[in-house]
Parts: C-alpha cells; sequence; structure tokens
C-alpha cells in the first residue's frame, strides 16, 4: 500500500462499505484516483464525508474522487443539500465563473448533465442554467 492509499485509506473502506460498484483505486503523478458507481447518493455521500473527515475543505490536490450515483439520468430531480448557504449556479464549471443563479438549501433543481465528477449542469425552479458543485446535489 503506497502512503497515498495510507493516507486515504478511509475513503477507499468508506467506498467499499457503501457499497459503490466499479471501484477503480490507482495512482498516477502523486494523485490518487477513486472512482466507481454509487448505489444511490448516500453511498456517494459517504465517500465525501470521509474525505471530508481528512480534508473539511474538499481542497486536496492528491486525491480526485469520482463517485457517479449510478441512473441518474437527465430531468432527474435533486435536492440542494448545501450546510446552510444557497448553492451558486455558475455560467461555466469553475469556481472562477460567474454565479448565475443560486438554489437555496433544500430546494429542488434538475439535472440537465452530469458534466463531469465535480460539476454538473442543472435547471433551476425559476429556469436559469448552470454548473453547480456536485458535492452539494442529493438524488
Amino acid at each position: 500500500m503506497s502512503a497515498l492509499q495510507d493516507k486515504y485509506a478511509s475513503v477507499i473502506s468508506a467506498a467499499q462499505s457503501s457499497g459503490v460498484s466499479n471501484l477503480q483505486v490507482s495512482e498516477q503523478d502523486g494523485i490518487l484516483y477513486v472512482s466507481g458507481k454509487a448505489s444511490s447518493s448516500s453511498a456517494k455521500d459517504a465517500v465525501w464525508n470521509a474525505l471530508g473527515a481528512i480534508d473539511s475543505t474538499y481542497s486536496a490536490s492528491d486525491i480526485n474522487v469520482d463517485v457517479q450515483v449510478a441512473g441518474l439520468a437527465a430531468g432527474a430531480s435533486l435536492k440542494v443539500n448545501t450546510e446552510s448557504s444557497n448553492l451558486n449556479i455558475r455560467q461555466e464549471p469553475s469556481t472562477e465563473a460567474a454565479v448565475v443563479g443560486k438554489a437555496a438549501k433544500g430546494e429542488s433543481v434538475t439535472l440537465v448533465e452530469q458534466t463531469s465528477e465535480e460539476w454538473w449542469k442543472v435547471k433551476t425552479a425559476d429556469g436559469e442554467e448552470g454548473y453547480a458543485y456536485a458535492r452539494y446535489l442529493q438524488a
């Protein structure tokens, strides 16, 4: 086991115990890649929560978590699951991009596309379309 796998052992075991299928753990250029399909958003959350316990800002540059909830199709209703604040809906899939809308905690948005593991394109009830951080969206 490498130092990175050791550091993130709790993330890997959370993925295993929450039932993530097709679990892949690989290392390249000093980055640990963890990917797989979650059977539910709670399984995905378990993995992110394990990462959050190690790195509360999710800003670690030495791990890439790509756990998608299987079977989420365009048009799926997603609930905004922020701690307390509004979720920013951005023009582009980047925290540098302009905010084009906001969704309140508990509000429902519609999935347009799972653009990447971190950013999903969504549409708000007001019809605003943009990119939101997938970490805060729950099926």
